[in-house]
């Protein structure tokens, strides 16, 4: 059975946004030769997701058809013939999804359409994400993409059953077929009861394991309670014995005798600390007593010494001074007048100064009165500026969008448009002179023109007059009824009278949002910053000064003080005083100059009389002190005091080593834990007995023994029934693995045929060679001169032209079974040189005589001269 494609239509798939389709297609070698994206590839796509992917499906692989950035429902059309007769199929993607399938049965929809496209093809439901060409049958292995027959791969578990089907009588084996399919179905209906699809547990082996599992549990419960039950009578044993220990514990009274030596101990041990530092203090006054007493002679020593060397120095000072005293009363009184004339010119250049510095301060005070004058104009100015602002901003904030003014557009031309039809089709009365009588649907008739929209009934006097104007008014009337609806509707949205008003309040937010950067701008403008009063630059800066701005003191002065004259006077007093700087600097360097012939000699004097005033003050000091007169049997005693009290401090430590008061109290600390842990443990003791005497009542009439010895049987029973189902599951598994061994083992008997009829291809192109076919019916090798070549480890060239005479020879095994076949590939043999390409070009002209072939290329030279029928498709 042929299978021959005539006619694909895509609409909006992937890059055929447009409508597009190829026509033409024949049986035999039909060849397409285009560039590069122009399409082949997406209509071989395109044909996959007509004849195989649900209409409904919304998986990964249908949401690729539509077309990039858009959402369209992706559409494709075929025209095919099976048999010779004709087929058509119409399928829609994603959105408002639909097939359509007709044939000679009649015409299909939905999924029974879907249902028997399968059944015509021989594919099933593909579930997959991303489309899996193994449920396509023998077509999705015969119709090849791009790339696809880069590597030898075998046929999908359809098109292996439905060739062990077609040999079933050349090799003389059930195995493969339908006998074996409801044997092997009987078979794993029962394995499903046991085992999932992986070999796990499942089914009744998980609820036999589940019951064992229960039971188990419920022995060990009930084990455990009883065990409870024995352990609550050891248990209230042993707390029982452990409190008469506790007891006999607490009633020994001699950790209380041994604490109450140990608080003797400790007042001894902190006696004699206390006795240790008294006599180190009492060492520390002796050792200072004897200390100061020597220090005390010592000092007496040095100062005699001092008062004698000073004096001999006082008499030398005062007799080389003589000589220098009339030149020394001269330069001081110079200098004295110079210091006076001095004072007179600071106390001028003062006042020069404070008058200048008054002035200044007036200037000041002036200029800051009138910069905050001027910030309080520029913040009232702010404020009317800020609320212009805010108005502006309330006023832009009602700009339309230019889609709303298109709609009101829209809506008033339909309006127009509404009012021309239903002027021009409506009847027009114009009725003049005597209206007397004259009545319209029972009311008066007025004189004037009147437009009728619908049939009216006009009484003159006893006649009636019946004016029918076209049907196409009533429906003109209704759609300007509906479109002054619209109109007003959106009108009263945007809370405008009409159009007009909307363009001009759209007109007024736009020079408004104009407005605000001129605002903006005089915002800017009004508030910079001023040194004078440290105002920054900013409106937010303004309004802080002014708002934390206190009431200035004083109003601006228009009689401004001159500062040039206080100036000049300033700098008369400067140039006065600098003269009698100089003056004095002058009178000064005089007097250094004698000075300094004086200066030693008076440094000298000083030095002896401060020397020798500082060595009778001191002498006469320690002479005066009471001690003074007894201090060489002062100095004795104290030695011997300070002898005396080392000896006590040594004897001190010597006890306070012996009594440690820390050592002490750490044993008193270890005896009180242990009648405070003793006293704790008898209480837990009676809390735990009295718990496990409460635990011993509440269980012991339960029947704990009864009850766990059922939960054991019903363990034994259940682990019974899990042995049971389990020999039951490994019987079932062998019998499976089985089968299926045995099934390999027939399948081994198809390859034979297989490999008969691919060598007859094969051989054309590698003479002498040999094929190794798995038993899932893939190419495995080629033997070559005795030597076995993995398919793998040939040249890409070679597994595609491998690839590509494989399927040719399964396409005819599926032909003899009466199988729609038809060979689509796509851009094949990239890599073929040239003698490969023309042998491998033979055998699909050849096979082109039994079904159709569909070659797509972009390979002009290499198959423009290929007889065949040539098919020529325009770029989306």
């Amino acid at each position: 059975m042929t299978l021959v494609i005539r006619r694909i239509a895509v609409d909006g798939f992937r890059k055929f946004r447009a409508p597009f389709a190829i026509e033409g297609l024949t049986e035999g070698l039909n060849i397409v030769i285009e560039p590069n994206e122009t399409g082949k590839s997406t209509l071989l796509e395109a044909l996959r997701a007509a004849f195989f992917v649900r209409h409904n499906t919304r998986n990964q692989l249908a949401q690729s058809y539509a077309p990039y950035g858009e959402a369209v429902a992706p559409e494709i059309k075929v025209a095919f013939d099976v048999d010779g007769a004709p087929w058509s199929i119409t399928k829609r993607f994603l959105r408002s999804p639909a097939l359509e399938i007709t044939g000679p049965e009649g015409r299909a929809q939905g999924d029974d359409a879907e249902a028997r496209l399968n059944a015509l093809l021989g594919s099933v439901r593909d579930t997959s994400r991303g489309g899996d060409v193994s449920t396509y049958g023998a077509l999705g292995l015969l119709w090849v993409a791009q790339t696809e027959a880069l590597a030898v791969t075998g046929p999908g578990q359809i098109v292996r059953d439905t060739i062990a089907s077609t040999l079933e009588a050349e090799v003389g084996s059930i195995m493969g077929g339908e006998a074996y399919r409801r044997v092997r179905q009987r078979v794993d209906a029962q394995f499903e009861l046991y085992w999932s699809p992986t070999g796990q547990k499942r089914g009744r082996q998980n609820e036999a394991r589940e019951r064992a599992e229960t039971a188990e549990r419920a022995a060990r419960e009930a084990s455990e309670r009883l065990a409870a039950l024995e352990r609550s009578f050891a248990d209230l044993d042993a707390a029982r014995g452990r409190l008469k220990i506790i007891q006999r514990e607490i009633a020994d009274d001699t950790d209380v005798q041994t604490r109450k030596d140990l608080v003797g101990s400790l007042e001894i041990a902190r006696a004699a600390a206390q006795i240790l530092s008294t006599r180190k203090a009492e060492q520390e006054a002796a050792t200072a007593k004897l200390k100061g007493l020597e220090d005390l002679k010592e000092r007496h020593e040095t100062a005699v010494a001092t008062r004698e060397t000073a004096a001999i120095a006082l008499t030398s000072a005062r007799e080389s001074r003589v000589a220098v005293a009339e030149a020394l009363a001269t330069a001081r009184d110079k200098a004295a007048a110079a210091r006076a004339d001095l004072e007179a010119a600071r106390t001028e250049r003062q006042a020069a100064r404070a008058g200048l510095a008054a002035g200044e301060q007036k200037l000041r005070q002036n200029r800051r009165l009138a910069a905050t004058a001027a910030a309080r104009r520029r913040h009232d100015e702010l404020l009317e500026l800020e609320q212009q602002q805010r108005d502006a901003k309330t006023l832009a904030a009602t700009a339309m969008k230019p889609e709303t003014i298109a709609e009101l557009e829209a809506n008033d031309r339909a309006v127009g448009q509404a009012q021309a039809v239903v002027a021009a089709g409506a009847t027009r009365l114009r009725l003049s002179g005597a209206t007397d009588g004259i009545n319209i649907d029972g009311e008066p008739m007025k004189a004037g023109e009147r437009t009728l929209t619908r049939e009216a009934l006009i009484t003159i006097g006893a006649a009636e007059l019946i004016v029918s104007p076209p049907v196409a008014a009533a429906s003109a009337q209704e759609t300007l009824t509906s479109a002054l609806r619209k109109r007003t509707v959106a009108l009263e949205e945007l809370g405008v009278a009409n159009l007009a008003a909307a363009r001009a309040q759209n007109e007024a937010a736009r020079d408004a949002a104009a407005e605000l950067r001129t605002i903006a701008a005089r915002i800017q403008a009004v508030t910079p910053a001023d040194e004078v009063i440290q105002l920054t630059a900013g409106a937010e800066a303004l309004k802080l000064f002014v708002t934390e701005l206190q009431e200035e003191v004083g109003d601006i002065d228009d009689a401004l003080p001159d500062i040039g004259g206080l100036t000049q006077a300033l700098d008369v007093a400067d140039t006065k005083l600098a003269r009698a700087e100089g003056t004095q600097d002058s009178a000064i360097e005089a007097l250094r100059r004698v000075e300094e012939e004086d200066a030693p000699l008076a440094t000298l004097e000083a030095g002896a009389v401060s020397d020798q005033a500082n060595a009778v003050s001191v002498v006469e000091v320690i002479e005066a002190r009471s001690e003074w007169a007894t201090i060489e049997a002062g100095l004795a005693r104290a030695r011997e005091t300070a002898a005396a009290a080392a000896v006590k401090l040594d004897d001190a430590t010597r006890d306070a080593s012996a009594h440690d008061v820390v050592a002490i109290n750490r044993k008193i600390e270890i005896i009180d834990a242990r009648v405070r842990t003793t006293t704790e443990t008898r209480t837990k003791l009676e809390t735990d007995i009295a718990r496990l005497e409460g635990t011993i009542e509440s269980e012991g009439g339960l029947g704990l023994a009864d009850r766990a010895a059922a939960a054991q049987d019903e363990k034994e029973a259940a682990d019974a029934a899990v042995q049971r189902v389990a020999e039951e599951a490994d019987t079932l598994k062998l019998l499976r693995e089985t089968l299926e061994t045995a099934r390999n083992e027939a399948s081994a008997k198809f390859v034979g045929p297989v490999a008969k009829r691919a060598k007859r291809y094969i051989a054309q192109l590698l003479p002498d060679c040999d094929l190794t076919f798995s038993d899932d019916l893939t190419l495995e090798a080629v033997v070559r001169g005795g030597v076995d070549e993995n398919c793998a480890t040939l040249s890409r060239g070679t597994q595609e032209q491998l690839a590509v005479l494989t399927r040719i020879a399964l396409a005819d095994l599926l032909l003899e079974q009466g199988k729609p076949v038809s060979l689509i590939l796509d851009d094949p043999l990239v890599y073929s040189d040239d003698g490969r390409l023309d042998t491998m070009i033979e055998i699909l002209s050849e096979a082109a005589t039994r079904m159709q072939i569909i070659l797509l290329t972009c390979r002009d030279r290499a198959f423009r001269h290929v007889p065949g029928n040539r098919l020529v498709m325009s770029a989306p």
